[in-house]
């Protein structure tokens, strides 16, 4: 197929990218920037102009191929609402694009609303703040002819991650102590990028028309461990903050830090096929390139 590949260039769709290019398809990735098209043209795959707030590009993309993947975010906490709405803006064009072709369209969504791919998120659950209504418009799309699928993801990690696990090393690194909220026994699922960019191409090939992917190696791992292992890496002492408190110890990272974000991958397993080979998180938080500060 001729794959239109939104964040192309970003964290998980980079290795989006390879997955596809390495398996026969060729990609038709959207780029904001000069920096992006030339990293996205130097992979082999075609650069397409635009960005998420481009509906219009968004649309040729998507007219011109054969079958889209989004996995375009903007990961802008501080203005999470507005990222939010961007998202589900980007969504709605692209399955009013695709409506009527049997095309698959395949978005990343989060590990939000229960551990099982059946479980049912609920829209109108703080709208501002999560992302329910881009992946539930995406589903909805299937009875208007598109072959749509969400593949929620949870923590993603390899080599490149920037995101909430690098943040809770600066964290640790400015303010001497590796931290964990209460006991620390709450979880998080993982998944390694690559094993995730598996499972968006197997959708793309096979996923039916409104199915629900899990994209989770590791089950829940708790926090605990994972400040445990930042501790020891940057040799500082590892200790509990009062859940209460912690907010104002990881700021916007708080909310997260503290919650039980678990998840199978049983049923995506069984559907598709999908088996992940990669490392867990744990240990991939004891490479190098987790702790080795920017130049």
């Amino acid at each position: 197929m001729r794959v239109f590949v939104t964040g192309a260039t970003g964290f998980v769709g980079s290795a989006v990218v390879r997955e596809l290019l390495a398996n026969g398809h060729k990609v038709l990735g959207l780029a904001r920037s000069d920096a992006s098209a030339e990293r996205l043209a130097a992979t082999g795959a075609e650069v397409h102009r635009g960005s998420l707030e481009d509906l219009d590009a968004l649309r040729a993309g998507a007219s011109a191929s054969d079958g889209v993947i989004h996995t375009g975010f903007i990961h802008d906490f501080s203005n999470y609402g507005a990222s939010v709405a961007i998202d589900l803006s980007a969504v709605k064009a692209l399955t009013e694009t695709l409506a009527g072709s049997d095309r698959p369209l395949v978005i990343s969504s989060v590990m939000s609303h229960g551990p099982s791919e059946d479980d049912v998120p609920d829209p109108s659950a703080h709208p501002e703040l999560n992302r329910l209504p881009a992946e539930v418009t995406t589903l909805a799309s299937a009875a208007r002819g598109v072959r749509a699928s969400a593949v929620r993801l949870p923590q993603v990690h390899g080599e490149g991650d920037h995101a909430f696990v690098p943040t809770l090393i600066d964290i640790a690194r400015a303010k001497g102590v590796s931290a964990y909220p209460g006991d620390g026994t709450n979880r998080w699922a993982a998944v390694h990028r690559d094993d995730a960019a598996v499972l968006f191409r197997l959708a793309l090939e096979n996923a039916p028309a409104g199915s629900v992917l899990h994209a989770v190696d590791d089950e829940g791992i708790p926090v605990r461990e994972i400040a445990e292992v930042i501790g020891r890496r940057l040799d500082i002492p590892v200790t509990s903050v009062p859940v209460a408190e912690a907010g104002t110890h990881f700021g916007w990272l708080g909310h997260f830090v503290s919650s039980d974000l678990v998840g199978t991958s049983t049923l995506t397993r069984e559907r598709l096929g999908w088996t992940p080979t990669r490392i867990g998180l744990l240990a991939d938080l004891d490479h190098d390139y987790y702790f080795n500060e920017a130049p």
